[in-house]
């Protein structure tokens, strides 16, 4: 049995991103998960509420809610979660999120990026360099924006929440069907494969899944 490590910016477990990841990885990896705001209460996590200058995440507590706040606050705790993996024999951690984070982690073993992955593939199938990219929240939407920019000629970012209704991300799928785009980036480690397929049946678009994606790049490294 090998051992992976998987990193939740919420709280773990994150068996709403496992039951999409762990058919791909197959009976003979155990997925050990450790999560960044692991033992805090909803009370704690309002301390760290993101202000105007700051990087934006969000991501899912264990009561099934949804959570934003800043970047900042969250990074010497993913550090300890890292630290915490290590020390369980894991060969290789994957983060549970598309954030853009800093180069600030140490790891005695490689760290996968969903982040880093769509950077370097959504390019190579966007024919056109246009696409869509779908984030949860509108506090989002800015940086989305500007950091696709970098990666790709045409970029628009609409906000809708995998932790919220299916009839939000349908009216986000809707707008989508009315742009001019090679494809559409569920941004964002909540969004399912079964938001995917209900996504890519109301948009008519191509769409790539983060959570997903991430996993196949995982099983690259371990085949």
């Amino acid at each position: 049995m090998r051992k992976v490590g998987a990193i939740t910016i919420g709280q773990a477990p994150r068996t709403d991103v496992t039951k999409d990841i762990l058919p791909l990885l197959g009976e003979e990896v155990e997925l050990i998960q450790a999560g960044g705001l692991d033992g805090l209460t909803r009370e704690e996590i309002q301390a760290f509420a993101p202000g105007p200058d700051d990087y934006v995440l969000i991501s899912r507590l264990q009561d099934g809610s949804s959570v934003i706040f800043a970047e900042r606050f969250i990074l010497p705790r993913l550090q300890n979660c890292i630290d915490k993996l290590e020390e369980q024999g894991v060969e290789m951690i994957l983060f549970l999120c598309t954030g853009d984070f800093p180069a600030v982690f140490h790891s005695k073993v490689p760290l996968i990026f969903p982040c880093k992955v769509l950077n370097g593939l959504v390019p190579a199938l966007a024919s056109r360099g246009k696409i869509a990219v779908i984030t949860p929240t509108p506090q989002q939407v800015a940086q989305s924006e500007a950091k696709w920019k970098e990666y790709v000629s045409e970029i628009i970012a609409i906000p809708a929440s995998p932790y919220g209704s299916a009839e939000e991300l349908d009216r986000a799928a809707q707008k989508v069907a009315e742009l001019d785009v090679d494809l559409a980036v569920m941004d964002c480690i909540g969004y399912s494969a079964e938001m995917k397929a209900r996504f890519r049946e109301h948009s008519g678009k191509s769409v790539i899944l983060s959570r997903t994606l991430a996993a196949r790049a995982l099983m690259e490294l371990l085949a």
